[in-house]
């Protein structure tokens, strides 16, 4: 009769042995409370704790966690805006009973303040400098955080903006915007390329031009001598200055009428063109030529009388 009594206690006395021990994960912390009274935090690893006496009251993560609050407020340029702040925190393994103890939803707390936060910077900002200056925001947010999360045993790790959503009619209307500058750019720039191709192309015309009434300068130059050399050549066979002249035009009469006729498609007419042209232009130059000549000396001869 004995031994059935004892089997029982030995078998209740093996679980309450048991359970006097309790494994803590890593990066956890283990609250035990006596008698419903906070008796000690216990890190990881494996812990024992007085049967029926002691009891694990929670467990608290040490990990770094995120929570993501999406806050909707207005702008200084009266633009609603809906921003997601991601909020990094932990529990300060020093301060666990703070944590466990002092807050009941750190999540909530969290909360209130980044919208507190938020409310008060945003509106004071354009929509342009929200997006611009989202890391002053975040700075401001860390900031109010840590403040106030520190005496309940949370530390504030980082906070981010990571999302700027402004209302979808304004978004079109910033597309809008943006695509008329670029644009007015394009515009800008092929405004500028046209010109510099119509300077460039004046600059090359008038090069062009220059080069070619050098080309004309240079031929008439050569002429010039051509027929100054065929008068001397002239004058050494008895013909005179004047009849040289008049020989000379009368030559270069035929040498048109030859390169005319040896294009057979030329719509070119020589006026006049008769047989006896060739004759009448040089007897009509001889006779010019003695008339300036004789009026040359008459006018010679009476500016010497004038000075008598």
């Amino acid at each position: 009769m004995g031994e059935f009594i004892l089997i029982p206690i030995i078998f209740f006395g093996l679980i309450v042995l048991i359970s006097s021990f309790f494994v803590v994960k890593q990066q956890t912390a283990a609250i035990i409370e006596r008698f419903g009274k906070f008796n000690s935090t216990r890190q990881s690893g494996l812990q024992l704790k007085i049967p029926l006496v002691d009891r694990i009251a929670g467990r608290l993560s040490l990990k770094i966690q995120q929570l993501d609050v999406i806050i909707e407020t207005k702008t200084l340029d009266d633009v609603f805006v809906r921003l997601k702040v991601s909020v990094q925190y932990k529990v300060i393994r020093e301060k666990v009973y703070d944590a466990f103890y002092k807050l009941d939803y750190p999540h909530d707390q969290i909360t209130s303040y980044v919208f507190d936060v938020v409310r008060a910077e945003v509106p004071k900002m354009k929509l342009d400098d929200v997006f611009v200056r989202k890391d002053d925001v975040a700075i401001a947010v860390k900031s109010e955080l840590n403040d106030a999360m520190a005496e309940y045993g949370y530390d504030i790790i980082k906070t981010l903006v990571t999302d700027i959503d402004p209302d979808a009619q304004v978004k079109e209307a910033m597309n809008r915007i943006n695509a008329a500058d670029r644009e007015k750019t394009a515009a800008q720039f092929e405004g500028d390329a046209a010109r510099i191709l119509i300077v460039e192309k004046a600059k090359a015309e008038a090069e062009s031009k220059r080069l070619q009434g050098q080309g004309i300068a240079d031929q008439r130059r050569e002429i010039a001598r051509g027929l100054e050399e065929s008068v001397e050549v002239l004058n050494k066979v008895g013909i005179n200055s004047q009849e040289a002249s008049a020989l000379i035009v009368v030559t270069q009469h035929y040498d048109t009428l030859q390169s005319i006729g040896q294009h057979t498609n030329s719509n070119l007419i020589l006026m006049p063109n008769s047989p006896q042209a060739g004759s009448e232009m040089l007897n009509d130059m001889v006779a010019s030529f003695t008339a300036s000549n004789q009026i040359g000396e008459a006018m010679k001869n009476s500016r010497k009388k004038d000075e008598e």
